[in-house]
């Protein structure tokens, strides 16, 4: 049973014909979120406007069942260049990553008229974008899953390895992330190297990077090492870094007993660094 309000359920049984508009949402981890319809025209739910003649999206549809299985679908996301993400292309922006951990929500609206507020909408999907297989030049790939999927773990849980359960600045690892955060300039770079003077070796290793202004706002990247004046990416960007673009560091842990005693957080280690090593008899 969906929800829906008096007045919704009241036009339905009354009318025999309406519209009907797609709205999708999402909702980016850091606080952004954009609203697209598959409409001709902008559609208007309880006071939140979907943009028309914009993104598209496709393949996602609705399913129902009673069991506990994850629903994975594959879909299709259409954009022009001058379909932008806080001024970074669509596409250029779930390519280097914006939409990691992102929310995707598909509503269906009702319409009395084209132009005129909607009656009332159901959902029909929400969940996460899982994976980005494919993005060429005017569309991507993408695979979303329900909320299901966060049932889908191994138990126990917690295993004997020698590295670090928690993950880095968790409940459970008691470190605050927004310590660890050291606001930037660049002084140049290339693809995959951020030029800083406070880049001291060894401290980013393993952490991430987002970037506040130029060609590469709003994306996070992970950072392979620090070497003492640069910062050395995981992977390169979409566009070069240029002096003068802002950009926020967060340091990064290697998980192991070593690296925690260095936040001075060994009491909160949850590995196993005694484990033996794995050896084969003859």
């Amino acid at each position: 049973m969906k929800p829906a309000s008096s007045d919704f359920v009241y036009f339905l049984e009354n009318n025999s014909t309406f519209l009907m508009a797609d709205c999708f949402t999402f909702n980016l981890v850091g606080g952004t979120v954009l609203r697209y319809t598959s409409a001709d025209v902008n559609v208007n739910v309880d006071g939140t406007v979907y943009i028309a003649h914009s993104v598209l999206v496709s393949g996602l549809k609705y399913t129902i069942s009673a069991a506990l299985d994850v629903d994975e679908q594959a879909i299709t996301i259409a954009a022009r260049d001058a379909d932008t993400v806080d001024g970074v292309p669509f596409l250029v922006a779930l390519r280097t990553g914006a939409f990691d951990g992102c929310y995707v929500q598909r509503d269906r609206a009702f319409l009395s008229a084209w132009g005129t507020p909607a009656i009332g909408s159901v959902i029909l999907f929400y969940g996460r974008i899982s994976t980005i297989d494919k993005v060429g030049a005017r569309s991507a790939e993408v695979k979303v899953k329900s909320n299901l999927v966060f049932l889908a773990q191994d138990f126990p849980r917690n295993i004997y390895q020698p590295s670090c359960l928690h993950t880095f600045c968790d409940v459970g690892c008691g470190l605050s992330k927004s310590t660890m955060a050291v606001d930037g300039g660049a002084d140049g770079g290339d693809y995959s190297n951020v030029l800083w003077p406070e880049a001291t070796a060894g401290v980013f290793d393993q952490g991430t990077i987002r970037f506040e202004s130029g060609a590469n706002a709003d994306v996070t990247a992970n950072i392979k090492s620090s070497t003492g004046g640069s910062l050395v990416l995981s992977y390169p960007l979409e566009f070069p870094v240029a002096e003068g673009d802002a950009f926020t560091a967060y340091r990064g842990c290697a998980h192991t007993l070593a690296a925690c005693q260095g936040y001075s957080n060994d009491a909160n280690f949850r590995g196993f660094p005694f484990v033996p090593t794995p050896e084969t008899a003859y």
